[in-house]
């Protein structure tokens, strides 16, 4: 059988039977999260499935691969931003034990080798967790995890990936995303931002509370900037699972 891509909601049982063992599975994992007072709830959830979507095609086009997409999980840890409203989360124990659910569901069905592709930072130990423990339970599958914005250089205009600022509001706008009441889209002024990384992971509400829950100044976003970070973020990410492919298992 040749190289094949397939929605998996899409698919018959009789297709994935035969795709799946040869196949790479993506999922996109997201959330439904407050962006501030200006960007979609679903923003991450949205951008990880375009961008598990883009890289399947490439990689399929480019390298030859059969990929299966799954449905992307649209919802996340994201109890930090419950604060703020407008946001659906689960526990980081319910998560895990649904992304685990899915997984074992995956490999139940014929998977070998699946590449969960996150789209929120604080799923991020949660992915991590439940990749590592479904491979540790099962010969013959390998499962691979990483956050898509990991995929993209650096840029100096750019805090990658921020939260609701110029990188994910130019990726959104890339996708076409307008605010629902029909009008232009208007960037509010980030006068604060996070503080900068740290090798201590700090949590707490003062940190997002003091930030209004995003953390740095959409203004500048544009379309033709996120549809640079999707090329790029996709075009890496299908030379990923073209390697993964390779995988042994």
């Amino acid at each position: 059988m040749g190289a094949m891509i397939l929605s998996w909601d899409e698919a018959t049982r009789e297709q994935l039977n035969a795709a799946l063992p040869t196949s790479v599975v993506v999922l996109p994992v997201g959330a439904v999260e407050q962006h501030g007072p200006h960007l979609a709830t679903g923003t991450d959830s949205r951008l990880a499935a375009l961008l598990a979507a883009a890289a399947a095609r490439r990689a399929h086009e480019e390298h030859g691969v059969s990929v299966v997409v799954a449905p992307a999980l649209p919802f996340g840890a994201s109890a930090h931003h419950l604060p703020f409203g407008g946001t659906l989360s689960l526990t980081a124990a319910t998560m895990l034990a649904v992304l685990t659910d899915l997984l074992r569901s995956m490999i139940a069905s014929g998977a070998t080798r699946i590449v969960v592709v996150n789209g929120h930072g604080g799923n991020s130990g949660v992915v991590h967790a439940a990749a590592a423990d479904v491979a540790a339970g099962h010969d013959g599958v390998a499962v691979a995890h990483l956050d898509y914005w990991r995929l993209v250089d650096p840029r100096a205009d750019l805090n990658v990936p921020g939260h609701a600022g110029r990188f994910e509001t130019s990726m959104m706008l890339a996708t076409g995303w307008t605010p629902p009441d029909g009008e232009a889209y208007e960037p509010p002024r980030r006068a604060g931002a996070l503080p900068p990384a740290e090798v201590l992971q700090v949590h707490s509400r003062r940190r997002w509370r003091d930030i209004d829950g995003w953390s740095d100044d959409p203004a500048g976003a544009d379309p033709a900037t996120g549809e640079e970070i999707v090329a790029l973020a996709a075009a890496a990410l299908a030379r990923h699972l073209a390697t993964f492919a390779q995988e042994p298992t």
